[in-house]
């Protein structure tokens, strides 16, 4: 399953995670989210920026629940919950968002 952005063809793996992190552009994250059924707002943006620095840092695709736990110390409860995350992301807010931030899929997604 490959992404079209920009007349560009972009690789990506049968589950449509990029295979080249440096493909990644906020057009490319526009493209994965339609794919995903997901209109992109100002806060599915904070989560998908926030999962791009948090990868920057520790190298690694947060799963649902250390993702939930990094955004509730960061964001704050209202946002740092399974029912927030999951209205934003349906199915599946780390796997979902990560696909969309270009990021690996997590470790522990099934």
């Amino acid at each position: 399953m490959d992404y079209t952005v920009n007349g560009e063809t972009i690789a990506a793996d049968e589950e449509g995670y990029i295979t080249n992190l440096g493909d990644w552009s906020q057009d490319l994250a526009g493209v994965i989210a339609e794919a995903e059924d997901i209109t992109m707002d100002d806060e599915r943006w904070e989560v998908v920026n926030f999962l791009r620095d948090y990868y920057d840092e520790y190298q690694i695709a947060p799963a649902v629940r250390v993702l939930i736990k990094a955004l509730k110390k960061t964001m704050g409860p209202e946002k740092g919950n399974n029912k927030y995350m999951y209205e934003l992301f349906p199915y599946g807010p780390a796997k979902q968002a990560c696909k969309i931030a270009g990021l690996p899929k997590p470790t522990g997604c099934v």
